[in-house]
């Protein structure tokens, strides 16, 4: 009868349920009103973090910028590049960049054009930064205290109350009970040690009580504590200190998940990678430099070509006030072709002028973004360097050798390979079987009384057994001790995974090693090059230099000879516009002349120091020095311990010299022996003084 109520049951929920299917179905609900406000919307909206950050003064403060409608500034700020690069370097704790190369290869004039800064805005989480080593060195699973943090010693501790009540399907009349009745708590606290050698040092402690209803029992409650040492130590693989400072406190003695071979988390490991992330930094700092210096120039050859333009333009509005006024008179020369000649000349000049002084707004606006400073303040800024010409050479063997030595790509790649030599080690270790030793020392003890050590109770008849009634009592008398020692063979048969680790890593190493190969050829040809542009633009300075002052006398020249109408007019407004090409012309060369100085020292590793820039590790908060003053005490009141064969090898040939003498054009004031320029022969020669014009180098701001 059960039965077939169960079936008629089974049959009736079938019945149910098959007509649904799989096929989704729609929930009843008692209270449901059909409002869905609640959910609508909410699955696409765009919401705003709830972040509260500070906007810098330069930006709240910061003016309307300097337009051809907006040219008059309160004042004009002359700003030396070694100020510059102070103030740059100064407020970039994020490394800023205008998004294109920093050195122009052509010419300023019509050349490569900086973009406008989008790199923070676009990729902000690739900008080089002053934080980037800190947070390399703090990162809780691959810095340097987050793995020695592997070797700490850990403490644990558990505790757990059992109940057990069941029956017993044999039991002894008289000694025990058909139902059994236990009152149990466990305790077990653990302190463990991981040593640098790949052994692991334990110190346990189990408290056990027990209350049953046991009639043989010696006690009717019972503690049963134990204290025991342990020792465990690999000695094949993952043995010795070089292995485990490659790859991390690697555990070898579970062999149901035994270690990985391709993860490596040592604190070799850890400190390569905080190098690598200096080097990152020096070269965000180095590519900084190089930018302000590229930008502080080409606002040079700016305001040198605005004036350039300025001097072509006024130059044709007097010859076409000249030429209108005779073509008002009605006189010979004041012909309506050359009225219309003369004007069009000006307003080409005119315009010229406009697009100088613009580029020089955007250059000087670009250059207040390198150095961290608001878009505008009421002040523009106006190179007060003038640019050097003399005749700047380096030696190229001096100069090749200094590259390859002092380059930070270089050095960043040979830290990759470091890296790897040092994974290829722990690689091999990954041949070897697990062969480890363990060893163990118990002290036992039991009594009716966790810490009471009082005599036993005479009713209790353990024959002398335990003549203290402390649990803890019997165990200090050392009358139970146990040990044991044993060793445990782990191998799998053929090694693949091993063996697939160690060609891995056998072919990033070949990659690397291969990488800076070419990255010293590369870098030879940009050290090639960099001495090419220098030698080209200290050749086309003097070249421009004597075609200036060949356009000077040419306009002198025509001019006389338009005067006395032996030429006709377009010979003297060519004139003149070839004048003014020539003058932007040359600055334009010298300017990029004194950027390949930079360029080379740029290539040869020696930029920061060029411009006076080192760097170093800020201060620390006090409770760091008084925290390492205590370790170095304690570290002199220890005894040292030689590892022997199993000391690392070094990997590390200490700090770089970032004050390493160099050759000529290293120091922009003293140290460089400046060379004249070389004389054409028949031709004038240039001269320091021969460069800075008469004039005041800030041109009016009016360009009508």
């Amino acid at each position: 009868m059960r039965r077939q109520t169960l079936a008629q049951l089974a049959a009736s929920f079938w019945a149910i349920v098959a007509p649904l299917g799989c096929s989704p179905s729609t929930p009843i609900f008692l209270r449901d009103d059909g409002d869905m406000s609640h959910y609508r919307g909410f699955a696409t909206q765009i919401e705003y973090p709830d972040v509260n950050s500070s906007l810098l003064d330069d930006v709240k403060q910061a003016e309307p910028p300097l337009t051809l409608s907006n040219t008059e500034p309160r004042e004009v700020w002359d700003l030396t590049l070694q100020e510059a690069v102070k103030m740059a370097v100064t407020n970039s704790k994020v490394m800023r960049s205008l998004g294109a190369q920093a050195f122009v290869p052509t010419t300023f004039a019509g050349g490569t054009r900086f973009g406008d800064p989008t790199r923070l805005i676009s990729t902000p989480t690739v900008v080089p930064s002053a934080y980037a080593p800190s947070i390399v060195e703090s990162d809780p699973r691959l810095g340097v205290e987050g793995v020695l943090s592997q070797f700490d010693a850990q403490f644990t501790t558990s505790t757990f109350w059992y109940k057990n009540d069941y029956p017993q399907n044999f039991f002894i009349p008289g000694l025990q009970n058909p139902i059994f009745l236990q009152d149990q708590a466990i305790n077990i606290s653990q302190l463990s040690k991981r040593l640098a050698t790949g052994g692991t040092v334990y110190v346990r402690n189990h408290n056990n009580y027990t209350l049953n209803n046991n009639n043989s029992n010696l006690y009717h409650d019972v503690y049963q504590p134990d204290i025991e040492l342990e020792f465990a130590h690999p000695l094949l693989q993952g043995a010795g200190l070089q292995f485990n400072r490659i790859a991390g406190a690697v555990n070898v003695n579970n062999y149901s998940s035994p270690p990985i071979p391709g993860i490596y988390n040592g604190v070799a490991i850890a400190r390569i990678n905080h190098d690598i992330a200096l080097a990152d930094l020096e070269v965000g700092v180095r590519n900084l430099v190089d930018e302000v210096e590229a930008t502080y120039w080409r606002l040079y050859f700016n305001y040198r070509d605005l004036d350039a333009q300025r001097v072509g333009r006024d130059s044709a509005l007097i010859t076409w006030r000249k030429i209108h006024a005779l073509f008002q008179e009605g006189a010979r020369g004041g012909e309506a072709e050359k009225e219309a000649q003369a004007r069009q000349q000006y307003f080409q000049f005119r315009a010229q002028v406009e697009a100088s002084l613009s580029d020089l707004y955007t250059s000087e606006n670009q250059l207040r973004y390198i150095m961290g400073i608001a878009t505008t303040d009421g002040r523009l800024i106006r190179p007060s360097d003038e640019p050097t010409t003399a005749h700047v050479q380096f030696e190229w063997y001096e100069i090749l050798a200094e590259g390859l030595g002092r380059s930070a790509e270089l050095r960043q790649q040979k830290w990759r390979i470091k890296q790897h030599e040092l994974q290829l080690i722990a690689a091999k270790n990954f041949l070897m079987p697990q062969l480890n030793l363990d060893a163990l020392y118990r002290f036992r003890g039991m009594g009716s009384n966790l810490l009471n050590n009082q005599l036993s109770s005479p009713n209790m008849q353990n024959g002398g057994i335990l003549p203290y009634n402390s649990a803890y009592g019997s165990l200090l008398t050392g009358a139970f001790q146990e040990w044991q020692m044993g060793f445990s063979f782990y191998m799998p048969l053929g090694f693949r995974q091993g063996m697939a680790a160690v060609r891995n890593e056998q072919l990033q190493l070949a990659r690397e090693r291969s990488v800076l190969q070419d990255q010293e050829l590369e870098l030879s040809h940009q050290l090639a090059n960099a001495v090419r542009s220098l030698d080209r633009f200290y050749a086309l300075s003097q070249t421009n230099f004597n075609r200036r002052v060949a356009a000077e006398k040419e306009v002198t020249a025509v001019r006389a000879a338009y005067e006395t109408g032996t030429v006709t007019l377009d010979l003297l407004l060519q004139a003149q516009q070839r004048l003014a090409d020539a003058e932007s012309a040359y600055y334009d060369v010298l300017s990029l002349y004194n950027l390949s100085i930079a360029q080379v020292h740029l290539r040869k590793g020696s930029l920061l120091e060029y411009n006076g820039v080192y760097l170093a590790e800020g201060p620390w908060a006090d409770k760091a020095y008084f925290d390492a003053r205590k370790r170095a005490r304690e570290r002199d009141a220890g005894m040292f311990i030689n590892y022997g064969f199993t000391r690392p090898n070094v990997f590390s040939r200490g700090p770089i010299m970032q004050n390493a003498p160099t050759d000529v054009g290293d120091d922009k004031t003293s140290a460089a022996p400046m060379v004249p320029l070389i004389p054409i022969e028949g031709e004038a020669v240039p001269t320091p003084a021969a460069t800075t014009p008469a004039a005041e180098p800030v041109p009016s701001f009016n360009p009508s």
